[in-house]
């Protein structure tokens, strides 16, 4: 069954953060536990707040990942980890490309799996910035969609 793409609520939020731990703790070797407490409140109370939310959901209504943008760039997609592999992240990348205007992501340099993920969709690296956006040491490439 292909998941539905969905407005995420409020009240959801605290779901939608165990997803981005899951997947974080799936694919973000780099980062340490101390990253992941520092970011996870931020996620729930700041970064959800400001993007537009879609998730992918299964026909029970949970939440098996979501995506984020703000101003044409796609600043979040995450899949729980026992939904990978099973295009939940092409169907919100696709929804996003589509429907919200998507043409820039940021990415950590370390996640080769993402990396390649937008790759294969089209995005390109155009820049390089030393450290995240809270100025921790983990280099993102500035990828753009190619036209």
């Amino acid at each position: 069954m292909i998941p539905s793409i969905d407005p995420i609520k409020k009240g959801e939020y605290p779901e939608v953060v165990d997803v981005w731990e899951a997947s974080v703790r799936a694919t973000h070797h780099f980062l340490k536990e101390e990253d992941i407490a520092y970011f996870k409140p931020l996620i729930l109370n700041i970064y959800l707040d400001a993007v537009d939310l879609r998730c992918a959901r299964d026909s029970s209504g949970k939440i098996l990942g979501f995506a984020g943008v703000a101003e044409g760039n796609l600043e979040m997609l995450f899949v729980h980890p026992d939904h990978r592999g099973q295009r939940v992240g092409k169907l919100l990348l696709d929804y996003a490309l589509r429907y919200l205007g998507v043409k820039k992501v940021d990415v950590n340099e370390q996640n080769d799996q993402a990396l390649g993920f937008y790759r294969h969709f089209g995005f390109e690296v155009v820049g390089r910035s030393e450290l995240d956006s809270s100025g921790k040491p983990y280099p993102i490439l500035h990828m753009e969609l190619k036209s």
